[in-house]
């Protein structure tokens, strides 16, 4: 089917587009900052036009009937909520449009709906033949079905978020699992569950990943940093992410947007669109090879590894790739992948993971061997050296928060 947004690019979005932020201006500025496509988008056909002019894609609210799972208050009843007929009577009047990419279905629902989600999906994407249908999950600090007297609404409808994603993956038949984790409201170690739970689901079911991260505070005081983007976003690959989704551009939550409520730029503008640029200098090679398997190294021992499931190793060897870790010991997410084309080629998309907080960043490098290869190394500004050492290891420098991607054919 005619899908319009290329999966086989890297695709970065961005949440929620106010009316206040939909001249041509403010559209093409969208498309200046690297983003190719708007999440909750309205139906607006002039802003569309403009969308469309500038290459800017819309998954689009408000064309079937819209949900949120919210405090977990109506989980189980979208069913009787949105019933069919609505769905069927949104189709028989939509009108495409050529910067339509996605119809959005939900946010967040819970696991108890996931079986009519699955029937609700299957119809739009059968019946908006250009479209794909877009729904988001909870992340795992999401409350469960077991609660307790201080937490007492169920929202993933499960008794762990592991069932939860189990249970979308059997009902609900997307071909990518988009989630959101907001990392600087909560902590790393949920950030690493999460990213295992379903990158391994996504592995296991023939998915690919979408995540959602923030470029917006949930702290009045605090503005989230272009490190802070940084670890967000290649953490996120090294599990294998194939779409990297912003929250917020304009007003939707929090503090500290893209844009302000005069729809001006603010700081995260420019710290938006280094980052994206990073993302577009990686993407095309990354984007030649698929996840399918991602290692803590160096993280021993580390209250990072607390409760991820998942054990720590000094080091990596891979059959290609052999003593890899950093040279000082740092901790490192490295994320083993092979080449989508079959032609024998592996990479590592390796996350510095050693200042995700700033508190003290530095440079350092990333030994290993590999035999008999063609080794190179590519960072978000571009190819770095790749030193080969008298040892017969090799050397790649690496900075705190940044992402490379080694390859080897």
């Amino acid at each position: 089917m005619n899908k319009r947004m290329d999966r086989n690019r890297l695709n970065i979005g961005a949440y929620i587009l106010q009316p206040y932020a939909r001249t041509e201006r403010h559209i093409k500025e969208i498309a200046d900052c690297g983003v190719d496509f708007i999440v909750c988008m309205g139906d607006d056909r002039p802003a569309l036009d403009l969308f469309h002019k500038y290459g800017v894609g819309a998954i689009v609210s408000g064309i079937v009937p819209g949900w949120w799972g919210g405090n977990g208050d109506n989980a189980g009843t979208l069913a009787t909520v949105n019933t069919m007929d609505k769905y069927e009577q949104a189709a028989a009047s939509f009108v495409d449009h050529p910067a339509i990419w996605g119809i959005d279905c939900g946010d967040e629902p819970s696991a108890l709906d996931f079986p009519y989600y699955g029937k609700v999906l299957d119809f739009v994407d059968r019946s908006f033949p250009n479209q794909f249908a877009y729904l988001n999950l909870y992340p795992n600090y999401a409350s469960v079905s077991q609660n307790t007297a201080e937490e007492t609404v169920n929202q993933l409808g499960t008794a762990t978020y592991a069932e939860h994603i189990k249970r979308y993956c059997e009902c609900v038949p997307t071909d990518y699992i988009c989630y959101d984790f907001y990392l600087y409201s909560k902590n790393v170690k949920r950030h690493y569950e999460n990213l295992r739970i379903v990158a391994d689901a996504c592995h296991n079911t023939g998915r690919s990943m979408w995540i959602v991260l923030q470029v917006n505070s949930n702290k009045a005081h605090k503005w989230i940093s272009a490190n802070n983007l940084r670890f967000q976003a290649y953490s996120a690959m090294a599990f294998g992410a194939e779409n990297i989704i912003w929250g917020c551009y304009t007003a939707g939550w929090w503090h500290h947007q893209v844009l302000d409520e005069n729809g001006e730029k603010t700081e995260q503008y420019d710290k938006l669109k280094v980052m994206n640029a990073e993302l577009r200098t990686l993407g095309e090679d990354y984007m030649k090879y698929r996840r399918v398997a991602t290692h803590f190294v160096g993280m021993k021992g580390t209250e990072d590894m607390d409760g991820v499931g998942q054990e720590a190793i000094d080091s990596l060897n891979t059959g290609v790739f052999a003593d890899f870790k950093a040279d000082n010991g740092a901790p490192l997410l490295v994320g083993e992948m092979v080449s989508r084309h079959h032609d024998g080629s592996v990479a590592l998309m390796v996350c510095a993971a050693d200042d995700h907080h700033e508190e003290a960043p530095q440079s350092y490098h990333l030994t290993f061997r590999c035999d008999n290869r063609c080794v190179k190394a590519i960072g978000g500004e571009g190819y770095l050296p790749v030193t080969k050492l008298e040892n017969g290891y090799y050397s790649v420098p690496i900075n705190s928060n940044q992402g490379v991607l080694i390859t080897a054919r």
